[in-house]
């Protein structure tokens, strides 16, 4: 019975040590959480409005503008970015975004991936290692990202991206990422990349309505050239801030309710104990009156 106290008392201690460190993390997330969610939040708008112009100024553009980005061609070749995180303790956000991955390569380019055509760009530890392990093609250039996350560090894997397009490397370019909605809440993506993605025209409205009155100063050509790696750059950042902060709301959701199943079962345990300590001195008092009654007979 005393070793049985001894275990409860350990567990009750080891319970206790692992609260505070949640509850700890929870609070270190909760700080990043809040910046994540500024920024993201601020950068949404701008960056959708932007992919909706260039959406629009592709569909417009006559066939005598360089439209190398917005080519589209048989796919035979295909990199699929994926965001994920660098540590873990956020639940099942990691394991989602590589659900969908591998859900995204079966679905639409099985063809292409059992002819070893598919490439996969990690952005962040935890699905790098997970790929590298089980076999898959990486190119791992940019899978440090999330350490010192910049627009000029994500714009360099936009450029490779865009680079790799040009040069008929990859026939499609597509982000597998987390879409922020709110600290409990996450949807994951696939979102295309490349080529840019052209406005389909609704069946009886005809092709005329995609025809809308820009002016462009100094003119079409140059600003296409300059406009189209920009909103890409931005595309891609977007995503990375978006997945920062789902991972940080992930995590601190995770703590929240690890902290909470703690108490949980620290109340469990300290019944446990309570009741052990009540079966030992019952215990102690019944070998007390036995060795009294058998002395006095």
């Amino acid at each position: 019975m005393p070793g049985q106290l001894k275990e409860v008392r350990n567990r009750i201690s080891s319970v206790r040590s692992t609260q505070q460190i949640t509850k700890a993390m929870k609070m270190v997330s909760a700080a990043k959480f809040r910046r994540a969610q500024d920024a993201i939040l601020q950068m949404r708008p701008y960056a959708e409005k932007l992919q909706e112009m260039l959406q629009n100024i592709v569909s417009n553009s006559d066939g005598d503008v360089d439209l190398r980005l917005a080519q589209e061609r048989p796919v035979e070749k295909v990199l699929l970015i994926v965001v994920t995180s660098d540590r873990g303790l956020c639940g099942g956000y990691n394991a989602n975004l590589i659900k969908l991955a591998k859900q995204t390569i079966r679905e639409r380019y099985a063809a292409q991936f059992e002819k070893g055509n598919v490439t996969l760009m990690p952005v962040g530890k935890r699905g790098a290692d997970h790929f590298a392990k089980n076999g898959f093609k990486l190119d791992t250039r940019f899978r440090d990202l999330l350490i010192d996350l910049s627009f000029e560090r994500v714009q360099q894997a936009a450029a490779a991206a865009m680079e790799g397009f040009i040069a008929q490397q990859y026939d499609v370019v597509e982000i597998i990422y987390s879409r922020f909605v709110n600290a409990a809440v996450q949807h994951y993506e696939v979102e295309r990349f490349l080529p840019i993605p052209r406005i389909q025209p609704e069946p009886e409205a005809g092709k005329k309505a995609l025809k809308a009155a820009f002016i462009f100063e100094p003119d079409e050509a140059s600003l296409i050239r300059e406009l189209m790696p920009r909103i890409l750059n931005t595309q891609l950042f977007k995503a990375t801030l978006d997945a920062w902060a789902s991972e940080n709301g992930a995590r601190m959701t995770a703590m929240d309710k690890a902290s909470e199943n703690a108490d949980e079962l620290l109340r469990s345990l300290r019944i446990s104990y309570n009741r052990a300590r009540q079966a030992a001195i019952t215990t102690e008092l019944t070998e007390i009156v036995s060795g009294a009654a058998a002395l006095a007979g």
